[in-house]
């Protein structure tokens, strides 16, 4: 088993971060310590204990290329969405653009290099959510989601950076080309990035006030 961190559950939890700018591009990430996250991301829950899930790793050169050019692409059309994009959306004080300005940069970084990433995870849920019923989408979601942020939480612990992103899904139908995925059959749910840091000392982020994102026993918040 790959070494770990020296790391308590609640320092992984609070230090896995949206890695891009500190990820190491030059350092390839072994099969081995990829099947060790997947293996702790399937005891991960799911609707009905269904394990519907599938989950594409792709370290191909051509493959990854390939996905990064899409990518890029959608990152290009995102920047332009006012009142969407990170850069955009948040109306906090100057403080806070800022730092949303930091992370547009370091996305925009990332969106240019994601080819050269040294692994992709794809995870795949089964059917189309297009147009489901919110119980119906709520419960496909629900039944992957926690098992991506296993993956990511176990790459962590074991010295890799992740990034869940989802702009690709702008050319969902071209990604499944390049990868054989059965598009009519599997929806993609993320394009997560994968590779070692360069240093393993993440801090947690800034966030916003426990009481202004809890209410209890009902809702309160204003606006």
């Amino acid at each position: 088993m790959t070494e770990l961190l020296p790391l308590t559950a609640d320092e992984v939890l609070a230090t896995t971060r949206a890695v891009r700018k500190r990820l190491d591009f030059d350092r390839p990430v072994e099969d081995d310590v990829l099947r060790e996250c997947l293996e702790l991301a399937l005891q991960a829950p799911s609707g009905s204990n269904a394990q519907s899930w599938r989950f594409v790793v792709v370290t191909d050169p051509d493959k990854k290329q390939a996905l990064g050019e899409l990518y890029r692409q959608a990152f290009d059309i995102y920047e332009q969405l006012d009142g969407i994009n990170a850069a955009t959306v948040y109306r906090g004080d100057d403080a806070d653009r800022l730092e949303q300005q930091r992370v547009m940069g370091s996305a925009r970084y990332l969106a240019e290099r994601m080819g050269e990433v040294p692994a992709m995870l794809i995870p795949c849920m089964p059917g189309r959510a297009d147009g489901a019923p919110a119980v119906s989408s709520a419960a496909a979601y629900g039944s992957i989601l926690p098992a991506v942020w296993s993956f990511m939480l176990a790459g962590r612990a074991r010295g890799l950076g992740t990034s869940w992103t989802t702009l690709h899904l702008m050319f969902e139908q071209q990604a499944a080309d390049i990868l054989g995925i059965p598009f009519e059959e599997w929806t993609q749910v993320a394009l997560v990035s994968v590779g070692y840091t360069k240093g393993t000392d993440f801090k947690p982020a800034t966030r916003e006030p426990l009481e202004t994102a809890v209410s209890w026993n009902g809702w309160t918040f204003e606006g």
